[in-house]
């Protein structure tokens, strides 16, 4: 079969996706949310977890050694641990839907989850202590539809921050980014929430676009640099950065091949956060086959496209960042170094 070339690399979500919902709530006391992937008519699921520090809710039951191959939502949440009371708000809502795995005795919906570390994100007047809970999953259900997401300083991206190896203080915003990629018949896209510790690069220049800035704030650090320069970093506690995202297709696969796709979308990961899958962070990535095109998959093709949607998501979570008072957004002399360097391969 001859495929047409890639159509959409720097747009697109999941909801590209032939049978997902996307939905979002951010809390208004402070700045953190979840987001919440819908699969009404059931998806085949799979996890790859490569942060050492992971925060998770039901990742064992994708094992493709394992029963259920078939879930209905997964959600991601900020609030560290505490938000994964977010996907029992969801469970709630699938229930009263009618939707989940048919036991004889009702249905009970499988929710798999992972949360971020976003407790620091405190503004003047903020809660400290509102975090996503059952509610906001059930909210994030309610506003689940089929239209292109936000992104940025929403859902589980809101209270995001990256470049924090050096300190918050010259840290910078991170967020939640959304693309999809199309070859042909295939579809592949990204949700990702980027609290990663390390910088976040442009793919197409190797450039550093966000992350630890100088003592002055003036500019970007570059922290791989400056680590392999012999720069002490300040070690943040492990386990207070994360990215975490979901990528799906509309290819019908089993769970062994879903968790292929997983794992490949890692290396969108790897191209887009440097450096990526520490010890401080707890990198995890879902994957979602919806099965709506029913042709036998490519699955070479689908790894490639994976972690390309994923990169792309990524970064485009980096330039829908806002700054939150000292907390800076997407830097203005970045931004248009980032514009030069495009100008010049194009």
């Amino acid at each position: 079969m001859a495929f047409q070339n890639i159509v959409n690399t720097q747009g697109g979500s999941l909801v590209d996706v032939q049978g997902l919902l996307v939905g979002q709530y951010t809390l208004p006391t402070r700045l953190t949310g979840c987001s919440v992937v819908l699969a009404p008519e059931a998806a085949v699921g799979a996890v790859d977890v490569r942060g050492a520090a992971p925060g998770t809710r039901e990742t064992d039951l994708l094992d493709p050694a394992n029963l259920v191959d078939k879930v209905h939502a997964i959600v991601l949440c900020g609030g560290s641990a505490f938000g994964l009371d977010a996907a029992s708000g969801v469970m709630r809502w699938l229930d009263e839907k009618g939707i989940g795995f048919q036991t004889g005795y009702g249905c009970v919906p499988i929710v798999p989850a992972a949360v971020l570390f976003d407790l620091p994100m405190v503004r003047s007047g903020d809660d400290p202590l509102a975090r996503p809970d059952a509610q906001a999953g059930y909210a994030a259900c309610l506003a689940a539809s089929s239209h292109a997401p936000e992104s940025g300083n929403v859902g589980a991206g809101a209270g995001a921050a990256v470049g924090k190896l050096f300190g918050l203080e010259r840290a910078m915003k991170g967020g939640i980014g959304h693309a999809s990629v199309r070859v042909g018949p295939w579809v592949v896209a990204a949700m990702v929430a980027c609290n990663a510790v390390g910088d976040v690069i442009d793919p197409a220049t190797g450039q550093v676009i966000a992350g630890a800035r100088t003592v002055d704030g003036k500019t970007l650090l570059n922290t791989q640099q400056a680590l392999l320069g012999g720069v002490t970093s300040t070690r943040p506690m492990a386990g207070t950065n994360t990215t975490i995202g979901v990528v799906a297709t509309n290819a019908t696969l089993n769970k062994a091949q879903a968790k292929r796709l997983a794992m490949s979308a890692h290396d969108g990961l790897a191209r887009s956060i440097r450096p990526a899958h520490t010890t401080l962070d707890g990198d995890t990535l879902f994957a979602l086959a919806s099965c709506a095109y029913k042709q036998e998959p490519d699955l070479m093709l689908l790894t490639v496209m994976a972690a390309h949607a994923t990169a792309c998501a990524t970064v485009n979570a980096i330039l829908q960042a806002q700054g939150v008072e000292t907390l800076k957004g997407y830097l203005p002399a970045a931004k248009a170094f980032h514009e030069l360097q495009k100008q010049k391969l194009n």
